[in-house]
Order: C-alpha cells, then structure tokens, then sequence
C-alpha cells in the first residue's frame, strides 16, 4: 500500500468514525459500524488504528486541533479585531457546531473528548483562548468572552441563530471599529 493509499484510508476511516460518533455516540458506535460506513472490514480498521479510543483521539485531532493553524492566522491577521474575533469564532465553534447540532449526540461529542483525551481537549481549548487573546489583548476578557461563547450553544440553537449572537457577542468585545493595534 502507498502512502497515498494509506492516507486515503485513514481519512476515510476518521469521516466515517466522526459520523457514527456524532449520530450513535461513542458508547454505542462500535467498530463494526466505523468499518461498514468506511467500506472496509474491521481487519483493515485494526490496521490503522488499535482501538475505538485511539480513532476517536484522532477524529478530535483531525478534526478539530487541525484548525489550529488557521485560528492562529486569522487572529493575528488583518482586519478590525471584530473581523479577526468572527473568523476565530466560525473557525473554532461555528463550522463544528453546523455538524454537531443537527446530529443525535452531537452535543456529547466534546464531553466525550474530555473524558477519552483530556490532553487534546485542553490544547483545543488552550488555543482558541491563545486566538482571542490575541484579538482582545488580555486573558480575563478572553476568557469571559470564551465562557459566554460557550453559553451560547446551551439550547442547542440553528446555524443562523447562532451566527447572529456570535455577531452581538463579538461586537461586545470588539467594537466593529476597532482596528488591529489599537489594543488597550
């Protein structure tokens, strides 16, 4: 097998294993389910990845921690410190948040996480908070600002409905105004 071929494969386990994750969970997705919904046999999932905890690890990294780079070029980026605190906001919560919303354990999915691998899951949220205080200039007000991020997916609202608080919530730490540098 290539590496092409390999790589293939992993990509097309860790698609099929986020599906079962977010529609079944991770209690109830078994192997048998990641393989069929990847077209392989369970012999060729055991080739790529040891356990169930191990691809859900990479789900998350794949996933998730893979956004790293572009959150960190979108804050220290150009444009107003609301553009930049959006564009983390989409990249970070929202795009996520599009497929965990419309799945049945959706909302379970980053719970999980922090039971399977508390590691990635703290330097999924080290990050992001890293992004904001870049943009806002000081952690006490990047950390509220995350915490009430975090409040606004509690009823579990639409794309749309999310998108605007999103908006009213960046425009309350970062006036549409304000301009990269003039930090306080």
């Amino acid at each position: 097998m290539t590496d092409d071929e390999a790589a293939a494969r992993r990509a097309r386990i860790l698609t099929a294993a986020r599906w079962c994750f977010l529609n079944f969970g991770f209690a109830k997705t078994a192997l048998e389910d990641i393989a069929k919904r990847a077209g392989l046999s369970r012999t060729l999932l055991y080739r790529t990845f040891k356990d169930k905890e191990e691809i859900y690890r990479a789900v998350f990294v794949d996933w998730l921690i893979s956004r790293h780079p572009a959150a960190k070029e979108a804050a220290n980026g150009p444009g107003s410190a609301y553009e930049r605190l959006l564009s983390v906001c989409r990249l970070m919560a929202l795009e996520p948040w599009a497929e965990m919303v419309g799945a049945p354990m959706g909302s379970e999915f980053l719970d999980a996480c922090e039971r399977i691998d508390p590691e990635s899951e703290a330097l999924y949220r080290k990050v992001v908070l890293e992004c904001v205080v870049a943009i806002l200039g000081d952690e006490p007000s990047s950390e509220v600002f995350l915490l009430a991020l975090d409040g606004l997916l509690a009823d579990k609202p639409s794309m749309e409905t999310l998108e605007q608080r999103t908006q009213l919530l960046a425009a309350r730490f970062a006036p549409r105004s304000s301009k990269k540098g003039t930090r306080s």
